[in-house]
C-alpha cells in the first residue's frame, strides 16, 4: 500500500508525512550526537557532572539543540548517565614536634595565578595494597601545578610535587605566592619549610589539627578524587594508577570546564589565555 494511501486513512498529506519523519529523524540524530558526546567527556572523567556535560555541550551544540537544562537532564535520567553521590576520604598526621603556621588564607579570595597555592594527600588503592596521591593545586585557575602517586606519604615525595609546581611557576622569587595546607608532617618538616623559604613562599596552615578543616584543599583536590578515582574499578598496581591518572590531570586541566572560573579551562586560567574570576571565599 502507498504512503499516499495510508495518509489518506489517517487524514493527514503525505507532505505532512515526509515533514514529520524528517523531524523525527533529527531528532533522534541529535540525540545520539548528544550521548555520543557524553560518553567522550565521561570517558576522559568518568565522574563529570551533568551541569558541566549541558554548559559544554551547549558551547559545541547550541542550547537550542540540546532542548534546554531539563531536557537535558531528563534524558542523562532516561540513559542511567545521572551520577550517585560520592563519600570523600582522607589522610593526614598532624601529632608531630614540627612548627605549625598560622592560617594566612582566611577570608581571602585569590586575586591571580600562584597567589595560593593548597595541598593535599589522598590515599589509591589498587589491587593488594595502597599508594598516594601528592597534590599541588593553584587556587586562583584550580590548575594542578604539581603530583606524584607514590609507595608511601613520606615527605620527599610532597616535596617533588612541590618542585613541579614552582617549576611551572617560573622557579626563582615566588614572594607573592602562599602555600596553604593542612598540619601533616609532610608540610611541616624541615627539609619542606626549606624549599619553601628558599622561594620566598609564605606558609600557611589550617588552624585545627583536624584532617577534614583543611577545606581549601579538600574543595580543590576532591575534583579528581570523587569525579575520576572513586568512579573507576581497582587499579591493577601502581604503575596503572599512575599512567590513568596522569590522563585524569591531564584532561582536568586542560579539557574540563570549571564552575568556580566562569566555566573555564583550569591550564587556560593559570596560564592567562583566558582571564579568570575566582569565586571560591573561605567560609568561617
Amino acid at each position: 500500500m502507498s504512503v499516499k494511501i495510508l495518509c489518506g486513512l489517517f487524514g493527514m498529506s503525505s507532505q505532512a508525512y515526509y515533514k514529520r519523519k524528517k523531524t523525527l529523524l533529527s531528532r533522534t540524530q541529535i540525540r545520539i550526537a548528544v550521548l555520543t558526546a557524553v560518553q567522550y567527556y565521561r570517558s576522559g572523567d568518568p565522574g563529570i557532572g551533568a551541569l558541566k556535560l549541558y554548559h559544554e555541550l551547549c558551547s559545541i551544540y547550541g542550547s537550542d539543540v540540546i532542548g534546554g537544562r531539563d531536557a537535558f537532564l531528563n534524558l542523562l535520567r532516561s540513559e542511567h548517565l545521572m551520577l550517585p553521590p560520592k563519600k570523600p576520604r582522607h589522610t593526614t598526621d598532624s601529632k608531630h614536634l614540627y612548627k605549625k603556621y598560622p592560617n594566612l588564607i582566611k577570608d581571602i579570595i585569590a586575586q591571580y595565578p600562584n597567589h595560593i597555592w593548597v595541598s593535599d594527600i589522598t590515599y589509591i588503592w589498587v589491587e593488594g595494597g595502597v599508594c598516594y596521591l601528592h597534590l599541588l593545586t593553584d587556587l586562583y585557575s584550580h590548575a594542578v601545578l604539581g603530583w606524584i602517586l607514590a609507595p608511601g606519604l613520606h615527605a620527599m615525595y610532597t616535596e617533588q610535587a612541590l618542585k613541579q609546581a614552582i617549576l611551572k611557576a617560573g622557579s626563582g622569587n615566588l614572594c607573592g605566592t602562599i602555600h596553604h595546607s593542612d598540619r601533616g608532617v609532610q608540610y611541616a618538616c624541615d627539609a619542606y619549610i626549606r624549599i619553601l623559604m628558599e622561594h620566598h613562599i609564605r606558609i600557611s596552615m589550617t588552624e585545627d589539627s583536624k584532617p577534614t578543616d583543611n577545606a581549601v584543599a579538600e574543595r580543590m583536590n576532591g575534583i579528581l578524587k570523587n569525579e575520576w578515582i572513586y568512579a573507576m574499578s581497582l587499579f591493577k598496581d601502581e604503575e596503572d594508577a599512575r599512567m590513568q591518572i596522569a590522563g585524569m590531570i591531564d584532561f582536568y586541566n586542560n579539557e574540563r570546564p570549571h564552575m568556580s572560573i566562569g566555566m573555564k579551562k583550569p591550564m587556560d586560567v593559570y596560564s592567562g589565555e583566558v582571564p579568570g574570576k575566582c569565586l571560591w571565599k573561605k567560609r568561617g
